[in-house]
């Protein structure tokens, strides 16, 4: 199932996304937050008439950097023995269609085109055999950085974690296991042009070593967002420019660079 969060008529819900053309998408409304119990209402609205919004309002966003061997080579990094995180505010976080706005602090900023996973439920210290248990779904990402800053400053909170740096969407699908959201084609285009692609069974750590590395420092909380790395071809966005993400099976997330009013 695909589930969106939305806004029409200054109203904010969730809803199940049914149909496969983009043009004929409908939601149906549900009853209820996705996390817990809820039933569809079998109101129905098309996509076109509402503002899909991030799929979820995470409490936090924990990024993990060269997680794909090419990306970290090509930026001169060695590729680290355990995994290494970071985060992004949740007021870096946009949904499909807002504008990410060029930071005035940078000259430098890149796209990062990744898989998003989304916690499902209140979890700490998850054992590799119930990871799949504790994920809701997988949503597109992408990990927007200020390259310039991040390779002057030490700590990357400036750097990742700027107002609108962390689009995500369009939807979470919840239909994928962990298995199938180990292998999927990902990729990213600016302006119609691709820039990345690959697959994420290029993942240096899994999905699982993901999820169980963090939950051994910190409790995870229903809706929080897990960034699972990029693969290679990174590089510079500027104002004007459309970026797209599209991850096999999930959907596309598509956003427009603008200058910081």
């Amino acid at each position: 199932m695909r589930i969106a969060r939305f806004s029409i008529d200054g109203n904010v819900a969730f809803g199940a996304v049914e149909g496969e053309k983009q043009d004929e998408l409908v939601l149906d409304i549900i009853k209820g937050i996705p996390f817990a119990d809820f039933e569809l209402s079998g109101t129905k609205v098309p996509v076109s008439k509402v503002r899909l919004l991030p799929p979820v309002l995470p409490n936090k966003v924990v990024a993990f950097g060269r997680n794909y061997a090419d990306h970290a080579k090509e930026l001169g990094n060695e590729v680290p023995d355990a995994p290494f995180a970071f985060f992004k505010p949740a007021t870096s976080v946009i949904g499909p269609g807002d504008e990410i706005q060029y930071p005035s602090f940078s000259q430098d900023v890149h796209h990062e085109a990744e898989l998003a996973v989304v916690i499902g439920r209140l979890c700490r210290e998850v054992p590799r055999e119930r990871v799949k248990d504790v994920i809701f779904g997988y949503t597109c990402a992408n990990d927007v950085t200020a390259r310039d800053v991040q390779k002057q400053e030490k700590q990357w909170a400036r750097a990742k974690g700027f107002d609108t740096s962390c689009p995500l969407g369009p939807w979470v699908e919840t239909g994928l296991d962990v298995e199938r959201a180990s292998d999927l084609t990902i990729q990213l285009t600016v302006n119609g042009e691709q820039r990345q692609l690959g697959r994420t069974s290029e993942m240096i750590h899994s999905i699982e070593d993901l999820v169980v590395n963090i939950s051994e420092a910190m409790t995870l909380l229903p809706g929080d967002v897990i960034l699972t790395g990029t693969p290679a071809g990174v590089g510079p966005l500027h104002v004007g420019d459309e970026v797209a993400v599209t991850i096999e099976g999930i959907g596309t997330l598509t956003n427009k660079v603008v200058k910081r009013g």
